[in-house]
């Protein structure tokens, strides 16, 4: 029988210039040299006089790298600057004190500019094959509670309805691939229709000009059950799908309908749902006020439940301008809840869960590097694998994580990896088909 104490005299030394503790990081960063994303940056950002205006691109790649080696604060690049790990990621590696000062640069129109990095690199991502071309294309609308601790932060107030601290932020998704179409960081006290007609307009001009050619749909939760949402809509000739608010009037029109109209879905209680479709005049005072369908889904309590002694049914509606059937518009609604997936990616697949500065401006540019680092994730899996959604904390464990050793013979430097790795084809394989996009710098 071996003794364990043979671990007791194992020697270390962290002596090794060559070793790579994050050597499938190589995967991502091809892609992102192949998109340009350190020149998109040193092109798009200007900080001015600010202290930490030098060398833009390589201290906002170091911050996307980081957030993809699993690194959720300022501090956790560092790891990046151990053994040569910098040699398989295409840019200098900054110090994490570096970073802190190149963050607190920002303003908010600093951040704007950001906004034109992560534009244009959408659009190149989708014109070298992640993009959905002229298929039919969805955006899914929502917002999300970023909690902070600290009460010194700049705009992360309590939010008016779940009653956390924190930052309240904008956020539109591609259906079916989870890419982040864009995000806008707001105050936590902002209402979740605050700012999203601008915001909505622009995400449409930012896919179309990507190169959705397609027809386009809105979905959204009753937070953006809003006038103007809608007409955002209308006016760019895009169709919607948003649910309401059950204000009386509404929940009076949903009880009128007649109980021949309903018809059962699948559900995990037999006879426990059923769908059936009216019509609704939303914002009726509005001057462009105009009939639209109501799709209704009712639901049988609980059992047992208290609400299954004071109501009969439970009610979820929607007011969509689409054709098609009631029970398909009906089921691809429900889609819209895949959003939170995302959104889970974002928060701990990468380090959104964490704002990590006092001031409003360097959070938003924190939230612009874990969006960007989430988006290079999913079009890794995408354009590499050939896979759908991947997250990435499974692309971490299988592919980013990595170690590796370098060595050079004859001038090559060449990159050792684990010998019977489980997924080392796929990694060889989406490296050739990563390295094989045009560059676009």
């Amino acid at each position: 029988m071996r003794s364990s104490h043979g671990l007791d005299r194992l020697g270390t030394s962290f002596d090794d210039d060559r070793l790579v503790a994050r050597a499938g990081l190589l995967l991502p960063a091809t892609l992102a040299a192949h998109l340009g994303l350190r020149e998109l940056v040193d092109e798009q950002l200007d900080l001015g006089s600010a202290p930490g205006r030098a060398n833009a691109g390589d201290k906002f790649l170091t911050l996307v790298m980081s957030a993809l080696a699993g690194g959720d604060c300022i501090d956790d690049a560092n790891a990046l600057r151990a053994g040569g790990t910098g040699r398989v990621l295409g840019c200098t590696l900054k110090a994490a004190s570096t970073l802190g000062t190149f963050l607190r640069s920002f303003r908010w129109g600093h951040v704007r500019q950001l906004d034109a990095v992560s534009r244009q690199l959408l659009a190149r991502a989708w014109a070298a094959g992640a993009g959905p071309g002229a298929a039919p294309f969805t955006i899914d609308l929502d917002s999300t509670i970023c909690e902070t601790y600290g009460l010194q932060k700049e705009g992360a107030l309590h939010h008016g309805y779940t009653g956390a601290r924190g930052y309240h932020p904008l956020l539109a998704v591609a259906a079916g691939t989870g890419d982040v179409l864009m995000a806008r960081l707001r105050g936590g006290n902002a209402n979740t229709a605050r700012g999203a007609a601008h915001f909505l307009t622009e995400t449409i001009g930012r896919v179309r000009q990507a190169g959705a050619q397609g027809a386009l749909t809105v979905r959204a939760d009753s937070g953006f059950y809003a006038h103007a949402v809608v007409a955002v809509c209308r006016r760019l000739d895009v169709r919607f799908s948003i649910t309401v608010r059950l204000q009386p009037n509404l929940r009076g029109l949903i009880e009128a309908i007649p109980e021949a109209d309903w018809a059962a879905i699948p559900y995990w209680m037999e006879g426990g749902a059923d769908v059936a479709e009216t019509t609704s005049t939303p914002f009726a005072d509005g001057k462009d006020a105009v009939p639209v369908r109501l799709i209704v889904r009712r639901t049988k309590p609980t059992p047992g439940s208290q609400l299954a002694l004071f109501a009969t049914y439970q009610y979820h509606a929607f007011i969509t301008d689409r054709e098609g059937a009631t029970l398909a518009l009906e089921a691809d609604h429900r889609h819209h809840a895949e959003i939170e997936n995302a959104i889970r990616d974002l928060k701990y697949g990468v380090g959104l869960n964490h704002l990590p500065s006092g001031k409003f401006a360097a959070n938003g540019a924190w939230l612009a590097v874990q969006v960007i680092a989430h988006n290079l994730a999913r079009w890794t899996a995408r354009l590499g694998l050939g896979e759908g959604i991947v997250t990435t904390k499974t692309l971490r464990r299988r592919l980013f994580s990595l170690p590796g050793r370098l060595t050079r013979s004859a001038r090559r430097v060449t990159l050792h990896l684990p010998a019977r790795w489980p997924w080392a084809v796929n990694f060889t394989a989406a490296l050739a088909t990563l390295r094989a996009i045009p560059r676009l710098t």
